[in-house]
């Protein structure tokens, strides 16, 4: 007997919030596990200049005045001023990280698949 439609399978309640807590586990996981691990790459480098002045920092009268009016002088700004982010790449994190999202990408391939061709079969048998 072949159905007109296909009919998903139905999924409790406690399924559905059960399914919704696993995911929110995971996300979370996901994300706090790279800080946890030390692989994040959120460093700054700071290189002031010898003799600090606003004028070794790289600042006119108009940005100097606007220091200033933060309270801030030239030794105390030189901090903020030359500190640059480091885009320094760790070569083993990248590689893990390719494998991980071309390693899901094939899996959600292989199992869209097998999805597809049971609801074809079940369909058209």
């Amino acid at each position: 007997m072949v159905k007109k439609y296909y009919e998903p399978p139905k999924q409790s309640g406690q399924g559905q919030v059960f399914d919704s807590l696993f995911l929110l586990i995971i996300i979370y996981a996901v994300l706090l596990l790279p800080i946890l691990l030390g692989l994040t790459a959120g460093k700054t480098v700071t290189q002031a200049p010898e003799n600090i002045t606003w004028e070794a920092l790289g600042q006119n009268p108009v940005m100097q005045k606007q220091w200033e009016n933060l309270g801030l002088t030239a030794e105390n700004a030189a901090e903020y001023i030359t500190a640059r982010f480091d885009y320094t790449i760790n070569p083993i994190a990248l590689l893990i990280t390719a494998i991980v999202i071309v390693g899901y990408f094939v899996l959600m391939l292989r199992l869209s698949d097998k999805e597809y061709r049971d609801v074809i079969h079940e369909k058209f048998d």
